[in-house]
């Protein structure tokens, strides 16, 4: 059964560290696109200024860097099952946020909103993953033991 479960983890990352990749190499296609769903909040604004005039890069550049850098290293953290209960911890909070900000599928029709819905659902079925990853935690468990503290 561990064989079983560290295949899993693996492949499960798999998808993690191929969308980080991929926001990484293009940065500002990311940014563009957060640039359109993301607003930063008026209390928030001074401070994001001055970090942009440090870094000489937009808030939405340095959003899609921190996402990108966040799926690849956690994804990578978890294949390895190196730290895979605080990183999954991130990760289902980063799918979460990103579900609410990207997936607003309850402002659109219902037939118009199907895809964005089932891809509410998948992101819904990572966090179940993930929770999955923070219960089973580093250590492996006979399979009595994982079904007698429900």
């Amino acid at each position: 059964m561990p064989a079983f479960v560290t295949f899993g983890r693996i492949l499960f990352a798999v998808l993690f560290i191929y969308t980080g990749a991929t926001k990484l190499f293009a940065i500002q296609a990311t940014a563009d696109f957060i640039a359109t769903k993301v607003v930063v909040p008026e209390i928030i604004a001074p401070y994001a200024k001055q970090i942009e005039t440090a870094t000489a890069m937009t808030t939405p550049q340095l959003l899609a860097i921190a996402v990108g850098a966040l799926e690849s290293v956690a994804g990578l953290m978890i294949a390895l099952n190196f730290g895979a209960r605080f990183f999954a911890m991130l990760l289902i909070i980063y799918v979460a946020v990103a579900t609410v900000l990207f997936y607003d599928f309850w402002n659109l029709a219902p037939p118009d909103n199907a895809k964005m819905l089932v891809d509410a659902l998948k992101n819904l079925s990572i966090i179940g993953a993930l929770c999955m990853i923070i219960g089973y935690g580093r250590t492996t468990r006979p399979a009595e033991a994982a079904y007698g503290d429900v």
